[in-house]
């Protein structure tokens, strides 16, 4: 099960680390020689992925494992999170400073504080009172020498603008969706149109709940599993083009149903990550101590959710009316280019299918003489992350900066003034 991550970077400069607070399904990047890395970024810098949280083993009862140092554990079965976010909130600051203080200290990244400035996300409205225990926490107590505060939105925008073709555009609509919720957000010249804001309270933390629940109820108990049947979701799932057509496929019997699929469940001694059966042995007995469960209307109709909450119950939009109603809320002008300029990040980007549901469900509901475009990289997780990059490289990114003299002048006054979160 992906964590909220944080992410961080360094700039070719002075040292600058962009840490993401506001999403459990965002993938952590560190670049720093220090550190091992999973993949090179553009400028071969090293990247690592670091899971935020806290985590608890039933099978290691005298250790805690903070961030990545799960991948030490071998049985990853009934894994017990703690974590710092509570509905994509930050709530608990033990638990973060944990992660922190792992990540910041010598036995990572090594960071020199006073050398070093950070790039940190937040949530679209965040509480003023979370605003502000994360400006004291980074400049009292880390004493970085200066902060940049935003949403993801922000950056992904300013990554958006830098790759576009047409120079010329100056709005984009970002769909950030992510672990707690997923948001829509347009923006115009580097600035969010407030009223325009919309949030939709699924994420993929609901995902993989409701497929916990489904499995559990349907075959095997799985509700203590989330880490497996988050590997589940990810490896089977896929946003359906056609829902009623699938559902009809998924009905059929043999081969005549292309849609279902055996999944093999990891036992951690033989089979260390589950997965999908070879198609051609489905309906035969699973062999050794392979374990599996079946999953047919599943693997789409739990991903539907992200389209109609209302099929579980949560009475809001689905996507699609939520980019139609969020254009609609600002001027006429814009909503050309906001069409024409979707951008999607965050996990449940990375579901198959999500990209041209998305573009139909939109064009049907748009204004036939406008033109639709939707956007998703190869990897919507990063794609923040990589604007945070570019921002530190930027030759103005210092006077965007509180400083953490500034701070012990001004107060956090001026990070209201400065930071638009």
């Amino acid at each position: 099960m992906q964590k909220h991550k944080v992410k961080l970077a360094h700039s070719l400069k002075r040292k600058a680390l962009l840490q993401e607070i506001n999403g459990l399904e965002k993938k952590a990047k560190v670049t720093n020689k220090a550190s091992s890395s999973l993949e090179d970024d553009a400028n071969g810098r090293k990247k690592k992925s670091v899971p935020n949280c806290v985590i608890k083993a039933k099978t290691v009862r005298n250790r805690i494992f903070i961030g990545d140092q799960i991948e030490d554990c071998k049985d990853l079965s009934g894994l017990y999170y703690l974590l710092a976010f509570q509905k994509g909130y930050l709530i608990n600051w033990e638990i973060e400073r944990q992660v922190w203080d792992y990540i910041f200290g010598k036995s990572y990244l090594d960071v020199d504080f006073d050398d070093t400035s950070i790039i940190i996300t937040e949530p679209y409205f965040n509480f003023p009172s979370i605003q502000e225990a994360v400006s004291e926490i980074l400049f009292e107590d880390y004493q970085f020498h200066s902060v940049f505060r935003c949403n993801s939105g922000f950056l992904t925008q300013s990554k958006y603008y830098n790759e576009c073709k047409n120079s010329s555009e100056l709005c984009c609509l970002v769909i950030d969706s992510g672990y707690s919720f997923t948001h829509v957000t347009p923006y115009y010249l580097d600035k969010k149109i407030k009223q325009g804001i919309k949030r939709i309270n699924v994420g993929g933390k609901i995902l993989t709940n409701h497929l916990k629940e489904i499995v559990s109820y349907r075959q095997l108990m799985v509700m203590d599993e989330t880490y497996v049947m988050n590997q589940v979701k990810e490896d089977v799932c896929f946003v359906s083009l056609d829902f009623f057509k699938d559902m009809e496929i998924a009905k059929k019997h043999s081969t005549a149903n292309t849609i279902v699929r055996d999944y093999v469940l990891p036992d951690y001694t033989h089979i260390k990550r589950g997965h999908i059966r070879d198609p051609e042995d489905a309906g035969t007995k699973p062999t050794g101590s392979e374990q599996i469960i079946r999953l047919n209307n599943e693997r789409f109709s739990v991903p539907e959710v992200l389209f109609h909450p209302s099929d579980i119950g949560i009475q809001e939009m689905g996507l699609a009316e939520t980019v139609v109603h969020s254009i609609s809320c600002t001027p006429e002008e814009m909503h050309p280019h906001l069409y024409n300029n979707i951008v999607v990040t965050g996990g449940n980007g990375l579901l198959p299918g999500f990209k041209e549901r998305l573009y139909n469900d939109v064009r049907a509901m748009a204004p036939c003489e406008l033109d639709v475009r939707v956007t998703c990289s190869d990897n919507p997780v990063n794609y923040p992350w990589q604007g945070g990059v570019l921002m530190s490289e930027h030759s103005d990114f210092n006077k965007q900066l509180v400083t953490k003299a500034e701070y012990e002048e001004y107060g956090y006054n001026l990070c209201m003034e400065r930071f638009d979160v």
